[in-house]
């Protein structure tokens, strides 16, 4: 009778590790699926969040909510930080204004120069719009119709003596990199730089105005709206010399085939030339004598 007895009760003990194992192994299953699915859930408000952002910028311009502009910061007056910390400028002006008709949010996006087609066909940007020059780049960029004329000049400290390409013999000159003053020094006016002593290159004007203004260069090679700007801010001291080192005219730069964009942007800029916003915002920025849209 006790045997049987034992024997009941290890079947009872049994059965209850038993349930007990079972309950175990269900909760620890339970928690694995809610850990599981709580991971899921993230990564699908992640991949959601980021298709949003990605049907955004590829979606229709009339159905976008933001307009990313690429600009090189150091470059006044096209674009440059003011003395409060904001991002201004005449082009960053026009986009803001194009935004505003469009009802899209403008987002200021300061790029390094050099990195500006990375930005632009890796989608991080929308356009090029700082004083881009259209010219040699036809066929690399879907543009807008050119909005300033512009030139390159070489800036020389009014006591200098330099007044003519003669005088930059021997001399150092210094140059922003990946400009259009790099590129004709480089190409047509290549002969012209074979004179020279040596060409720096910058990775913004703004430091090269302070080399000449220091005495480490001689002349600085420039677009005539950034020239005359920075010899306006700082004072007498300066001229332009009056042989022009290359012409060329500014468009907005978007990736090649992004017609739909370019489109809706162009036809924003134009009507607001047609009705003279263009030229008041060219006026702020003492550029109406350079600009060919709105005339």
């Amino acid at each position: 009778m006790k045997m049987k007895k034992l024997i009941a009760l290890f079947a009872v003990a049994a059965m209850t590790a038993g349930i007990l194992s079972g309950c175990g192994a269900k909760e620890n299953d339970t928690q694995v699926e809610n850990t599981e699915a709580e991971s899921d859930i993230a990564s699908n408000a992640e991949e959601s969040a980021a298709d949003t952002e990605k049907a955004d910028d590829a979606a229709p311009a009339q159905e976008r909510s933001t307009f990313t502009v690429g600009f090189d910061a150091e470059f006044p007056p096209y674009g440059y930080m003011d003395e409060n910390g904001n991002y201004t400028g005449f082009d960053l002006d026009l986009a803001q204004e194009v935004c505003d008709r469009n009802g899209w949010e403008l987002v200021k996006q300061p790029v390094d120069w050099d990195s500006k087609d990375f930005e632009l066909s890796s989608g991080s940007i929308d356009c090029i719009w700082n004083g881009f020059t259209m010219n040699g780049r036809e066929d690399a960029y879907t543009w807008s119709v050119p909005y300033v004329d512009n030139s390159q000049v070489f800036v020389v400290k009014s006591d200098a003596g330099i007044a003519s390409f003669d005088d930059l013999a021997g001399k150092i000159v210094g140059v922003q990199k990946d400009s259009s003053a790099l590129a004709a020094l480089e190409s047509d006016a290549a002969n012209l730089a074979g004179t020279f002593a040596q060409l720096s290159q910058y990775a913004d004007y703004n430091t090269g105005f302070m080399d000449l203004e220091a005495g480490a260069i001689d002349a600085l090679a420039i677009d005539i709206g950034v020239a005359d700007y920075q010899i306006a801010s700082r004072g007498d001291g300066y001229l332009i010399m009056e042989d022009k080192l290359a012409t060329e005219q500014y468009g907005i730069g978007f990736l090649l085939g992004n017609d739909e964009l370019k489109e809706q942007v162009e036809k924003t800029l134009l009507e607001m030339a047609e009705d003279g916003k263009f030229m008041e915002i060219a006026e702020k920025y003492g550029l109406e004598g350079s600009v060919c849209l709105g005339k």
